[in-house]
């Protein structure tokens, strides 16, 4: 099995965004496994979440587990040994693409609010040039989950005849309202943090404390009041682990969420942050055709699959069925798969037993 670690992908050349504003080059992190056949017909592309790297599975290079560990590699439904898989770090982000992060051509220092705005449409415009740098002219499918999902959809829109297969987990056509305002307020609670100093703060540091409330409000949309009551209940924190302040937590679900709230702090830059969430918020499919339906039909791809989660808020049921709808309203087939997960909008990345047959059978079909 071929297999490489980070990988960049750099362009000299200006690069237009969507609403606005112009990068004068851009790079792209990337990873790569599996070997891209004779025909260069076995590629699939992987747009990632909001927050992750291109580092989707481990590789010799590189054998720390990525965030798709289990459905990735050799076996598994996006099988390495068949097929050439291509994760791209999503324009705007923080692991090794241009972004808010990057240094500014003028002084070296953060781009920080200068930035251009960003849209998944950037991020799919982006992409697609790294595709033509590496001389991949049509995808085997195209893969996205939540964010990466919509940004697949962007892709798919304006590039009708660049992949074969479309598959969309867990994502929408549009931000519903609840969406929004979850996102609009985790961007507040940042921006309330003095230390983010309008967005002008050195390079790793930053609004730490607004990052962890922000993480805490993204988990309780990413996971199901279902899941919460059976792994927690009304379970309480020992005597031993308490700090002894009259607020201190008193559940095991306030320490779980401050437990991730943790884990996420340094990893991820704040104003990288901020850009991709409002780039959620202001992607609208209908934008590509008038109607969402519309738009969903001048899609080219053979044959899609949509898979939505029964308890995930942040994107729900119905979202998923009006992608199905739209897409069918075109000229390939479409799969319409509904799961019963208890684990929200996660499910994607930790419900391996609901999602990899679905997906196994999609990739792997005549």
């Amino acid at each position: 099995m071929g297999s490489q670690a980070r990988k960049y992908f750099v362009s000299e050349r200006s690069f237009r965004m969507h609403r606005g504003g112009l990068l004068p080059g851009l790079q792209l992190a990337y990873e790569t496994w599996g070997e891209l056949n004779a025909a260069r017909d076995n590629a699939i592309l992987i747009f990632t979440g909001l927050s992750p790297s291109a580092h989707a599975t481990a590789c010799p290079e590189d054998p720390s587990s990525g965030w798709w560990q289990e459905m990735i590699g050799d076996g598994l439904p996006i099988d390495t040994e068949r097929f050439h898989v291509i994760c791209v770090n999503s324009l705007g982000s923080c692991h090794g693409s241009t972004g808010p992060a990057s240094p500014h051509p003028d002084d070296g220092e953060p781009w920080g609010l200068r930035f251009p705005v960003l849209t998944l449409e950037d991020v799919a415009a982006s992409t697609a040039l790294l595709l033509d740098h590496l001389g991949i002219e049509r995808l085997f499918a195209l893969i996205g989950p939540s964010m990466g999902g919509m940004s697949a959809q962007a892709f798919a829109v304006r590039f009708p005849q660049r992949a074969a297969r479309l598959v969309l987990l867990s994502t929408a056509p549009r931000s519903l309202p609840f969406a929004t305002a979850i996102r609009s307020l985790q961007r507040e609670m940042i921006r309330s943090d003095p230390d983010w100093a309008d967005g002008d703060y050195p390079p790793g540091a930053g609004p730490i404390k607004g990052m962890r409330l922000a993480r805490k409000l993204g988990m309780l949309s990413y996971r199901s009041a279902v899941e919460w009551r059976e792994r927690f209940g009304r379970e309480r924190i020992p005597e031993e682990r308490k700090q002894g302040d009259a607020f201190d937590f008193d559940f095991e679900i306030e320490s779980y969420l401050e437990a991730h709230a943790q884990k996420f702090t340094g990893q991820f830059d704040a104003n990288c942050y901020l850009y991709l969430s409002r780039a959620m918020d202001l992607f609208d499919i209908a934008e590509h055709g008038g109607s969402v339906a519309t738009a969903l039909s001048r899609i080219g791809a053979e044959r899609s699959l949509v898979v939505g989660v029964t308890t995930d808020i942040l994107f729900p049921i119905e979202q998923q069925h009006t992608l199905a709808e739209g897409l069918a309203g075109g000229r390939g087939e479409v799969e319409f798969v509904e799961l019963p997960s208890i684990q929200g909008h996660d499910a994607f990345l930790v419900d391996m037993d609901g999602f990899r047959p679905v997906v196994g059978r999609f990739l792997w079909a005549d």
